[in-house]
């Protein structure tokens, strides 16, 4: 098995789960670890970050940033799963104008409530919810805050099916805002197509395609889309390190004293509150908190 640290940005094809494609990476490159930030949808395509080794540790910090998606909602049919997988389990003749849409698109700006739909990952009594629904039983979600930035209609193809750009914070559930799209419009809908064109810093002018990335014969660690752990972490505090005796102490779990004037990116605010990184040569070693001049690590990735 290779042991190496570092990002990968794969763009995911339709028609394949997101667990599959790390898992063709994973046999292609003989990885010891991977993991990827985000699930994609079988029926949804675009940006996947894949997290390589002990950058797996790193993944909630790209779970955290914001996102960026293109989707299809196709107006008149509800489905089953708020996709076109799903069995329509509503109609309605009514079509909303662009006007119509725009206008209510505005009220789901800002922090809303959303229940996630039922063909979703989201436990209920130890139980993922798509798991029930496949076996018919009755359920229901609670709803949760998320974040919506923004939002742009893009086309309007063909009455029908209206194609809009999003973007939005954590755990925020296109599906969902189709459903309850149409339903604020007295009509019904559902997600025709669905794209994520970006993920905080992973974005479509960096990924490779999942079947590129799978051609090639280079070892990762030459390629070119291959990219460090401090790399693709957005607006982050962190601290330079290339002192062997402390290096050593980091790798047992131990506290350091580090000079904080020294902090790269010191504009951020509340130094005493943030997540601090402590990396070497574009590597993470480190992610901790501060108490004075202490450091205190969290997760160790040495």
């Amino acid at each position: 098995m290779i042991n190496l640290q570092g990002w990968l940005n794969v763009y995911k094809p339709i028609n394949i789960s997101s667990f599959s494609a790390i898992r063709k990476i994973k046999k292609k490159f003989n990885l010891y670890k991977i993991g990827h930030a985000g699930t994609l949808d079988p029926l949804a395509e675009g940006i996947l970050p894949i997290a390589i080794g002990k950058t797996t540790k790193l993944i909630s910090f790209i779970n955290n940033a914001t996102k960026e998606y293109i989707f299809e909602i196709k107006w008149g049919e509800q489905t089953s799963t708020d996709d076109k997988e799903g069995k329509i389990i509503n109609k309605s003749k009514i079509i909303p104008t662009i006007d119509e849409i725009e206008f209510k698109l505005k009220e789901f700006k800002g922090l809303i409530k959303q229940i996630p739909p039922k063909a979703s990952a989201v436990k209920i009594n130890g139980e993922r919810a798509y798991k029930l629904l496949r076996s018919n039983d009755k359920f229901e979600l609670k709803n949760k805050l998320v974040y919506l930035y923004s939002s742009k209609i893009i086309s309007d193809s063909d009455h029908q099916i209206t194609k809009i750009k999003v973007e939005c914070g954590k755990g925020f559930y296109i599906r969902s805002l189709a459903r309850d799209l149409a339903d604020s419009l007295n009509t019904k809908g559902h997600i025709y197509s669905l794209k994520r064109i970006k993920v905080g810093k992973f974005d479509i002018k960096n990924a490779i395609l999942l079947d590129d990335l799978l051609k090639i014969r280079q070892t990762l660690q030459g390629f070119r889309g291959f990219y460090s752990s401090v790399s693709m972490l957005d607006d982050i505090l962190a601290y330079e390190i290339d002192d062997e005796k402390e290096i050593t102490f980091l790798s047992q779990g131990k506290s350091i004293t580090i000079d904080i004037n020294k902090l790269l990116n010191p504009s951020l605010s509340s130094i005493d509150r943030k997540i601090i990184f402590l990396t070497n040569k574009g590597s993470i070693l480190s992610f901790g908190k501060l108490d004075g001049n202490l450091f205190k690590p969290i997760k160790v990735l040495i």
